[in-house]
């Protein structure tokens, strides 16, 4: 249960002025650190980057980057009549205007500080900027790469995303603030049973796409959640639970995969009968399952690719029956799989923790947006 939404604003906005503050005075020591470390590996012949620094200077520019969101969303509200006028497109506008502000401001330094390097393929006859309402089908696998897609629809694309993500996310106080003044969805946990759960869920994602305009595109993770070897087998067995032992077997296929959820999918898919639906696949962020992995990352540089594909409105089977529906989906998952099988071979292994290390089974989802 999340604390009500004034004990989160009075709360936690100002903890990340103070984790800003902090990381400031933290920043040249760990610089100064990380120097004579540098200095011992070249000696020694071990030319690894400073993780430590790496992990500051992110988290310094995050806490700076929140800050000064924070300070421009609060004027916003002043300035908008103490939020009287908030809901109105000049508003709304300038909402996803800091949006994408602070998520070039973190692209910049990951690239700059982490080396991270985002390759993105796309049909060359299927523009992503045309007119027109778009659904997005993602798989959902590593830290942050909800944020990288938000990121590239926003500035590439030039879209206006809307997110389905956990309610939980709401704890990050500019998040909190920006993503509940403009459309998207937050689920809360399921706790009126699956049943219900599944379709209050659902009916929230049908009348977020409904609204979709020519410039708005929905981004839905199919999966319900980051990749991890355990989500994977319990997707599994719980299709066979249900008595889908083709789904089950089909799923077990997918080892890059989780099964896809069709509730959300396709309550947003019926919804916007106009909306093509874009599917996602990307690979070099899913190998980071636990926060060692995340760790081990940092000793190198990152590097991301990611394909789109396009289907227009017209060959989406909206009006199949479910049974049809649920194949079409699960062979676009196949074609998923496979290219993300394609790339990974050859694709540099993170380097091991010492023996004994803790590996963890809890994804890694540091830095990302955890959506549904």
């Amino acid at each position: 249960m999340l604390p009500p939404k004034l004990v989160r604003r009075l709360a936690l906005a100002p903890l990340v002025v103070v984790i800003a503050a902090c990381l400031v005075v933290l920043t040249p020591g760990v610089a100064l650190l990380s120097a004579a470390s540098g200095l011992v590996r070249r000696l020694t012949g071990r030319g690894h980057r400073s993780r430590p620094l790496r992990v500051v200077l992110l988290a310094l520019t995050w806490s700076i980057g929140e800050t000064a969101a924070l300070t421009v969303l609060l004027g916003l509200w002043i300035v908008s009549g103490f939020g009287g006028r908030l809901n109105t497109e000049p508003y709304r506008t300038r909402h996803y205007a800091v949006m994408e502000w602070f998520l070039n401001l973190i692209y910049r330094q990951a690239v700059r500080v982490c080396g991270l390097r985002v390759e993105v393929a796309a049909p060359p006859d299927e523009p992503l900027a045309e007119d027109g309402p778009l659904i997005v089908l993602s798989r959902h696998a590593g830290p942050g790469d909800s944020l990288l897609l938000v990121h590239h629809l926003l500035t590439v694309c030039q879209r206006r995303p809307r997110v389905v993500m956990k309610a939980t996310l709401q704890l990050d106080p500019s998040l909190d603030i920006v993503a509940n003044r403009v459309p998207n969805a937050f689920l809360h946990r399921r706790s009126d049973g699956p049943r219900l759960g599944d379709r209050q869920q659902a009916e929230q994602i049908r009348r977020l796409a409904a609204g979709l305009g020519n410039r708005d595109a929905l981004l839905l993770f199919p999966e319900g959640g980051n990749w991890t070897p355990m989500r994977w087998r319990r997707g599994i067995d719980r299709l066979r639970r249900r008595g889908h032992a083709d789904l089950a077997k089909r799923a077990a296929a997918m080892p890059n995969l989780l099964p896809p959820r069709t509730g959300g999918a396709f309550a947003a898919i019926g919804a916007c009968p106009a909306a093509d639906v874009i599917f996602v696949a990307h690979t070099g962020l899913d190998k980071l399952v636990s926060v060692r992995d995340v760790w081990q990352s940092l000793l190198n540089d990152l590097t991301v690719h990611a394909r789109w594909w396009r289907v227009p409105a017209a060959d989406v089977p909206r009006g199949a029956d479910h049974e049809t529906q649920t194949a079409w989906l699960y062979d676009w998952w196949e074609r998923l799989d496979a290219w993300i099988t394609e790339e990974s071979k050859g694709a540099p292994v993170i380097e091991e923790a010492p023996a004994g290390a803790p590996a963890g089974e809890r994804s890694a989802e540091l830095f990302g947006l955890d959506g549904h």
